[in-house]
């Protein structure tokens, strides 16, 4: 579920094509939906994180930063100043992932019965 203040357009709107939200890579995605969730989960205020977004992407444009690394600047941000996560903690989670090879987090070739529904 998105939530109901995500800009359709403005320095804080996601990248859209034909009104669809827009994810080059599968991070992007992911970064997107932990926002998503955290939200909904009442971790932060949409409008907290929106704020955050905006500063970043200020900032990231002329660094070259793409929209997704300045969303995921952001989520970090607005976690850290509420308390939810602490820096260092964020670091090691994005090294630790980081490490993981490609595809890791959802291969339907592993073998062991991850049962979240796919019929497999």
């Amino acid at each position: 579920m998105v939530p109901a203040p995500l800009p359709v357009d403005g320095p804080a709107a996601p990248p859209r094509s034909n009104g669809e939200l827009v994810f080059a890579e599968p991070w992007e995605g992911r970064a997107f939906g932990m926002a998503v969730a955290l939200h909904d989960a009442g971790a932060f205020a949409w409008e907290t994180f929106q704020s955050a977004l905006i500063t970043h992407l200020r900032a990231g444009e002329p660094q070259g930063r793409g929209y997704y690394e300045c969303w995921l600047a952001a989520l970090e941000d607005v976690l850290a100043v509420t308390g939810q996560v602490r820096g260092p903690e964020v670091e090691e989670r994005a090294a630790a992932f980081a490490t993981r090879p490609a595809g890791h987090d959802h291969n339907h070739g592993h073998g062991h019965g991850h049962g979240h529904g796919h019929g497999h």
